[in-house]
């Protein structure tokens, strides 16, 4: 999220949708919460459950390749992400 406003006229300037581009941070942030070693949403869930840490990153490990494969669609074909404007 800091970095957002250095690479948006970078974006601009490449002519990248500026939306486009807020939804692949958005998506990129979530992916980046729930995968070790600074997943933080990992520790809130290893808190909140008492497994270990390593347990539920096993877990969520077929989640977070369905993420980067969102991720992909939604990087080589912004239209899915454009549809309604």
């Amino acid at each position: 999220m800091i970095f957002t406003p250095i690479f948006l006229p970078l974006v601009k300037e490449f002519g990248i949708d500026p939306i486009h581009f807020g939804i692949l941070m958005t998506v990129a942030l979530a992916i980046g919460f729930v995968t070790p070693p600074m997943g933080t949403n990992l520790f809130v869930a290893s808190s909140l459950t008492g497994l270990p840490l390593l347990d539920i990153a096993k877990k969520a490990t077929p989640m977070i390749v369905v993420f980067f494969i969102a991720l992909l669609i939604i990087t080589f074909v912004p239209e899915i992400s454009l549809i309604l404007i």
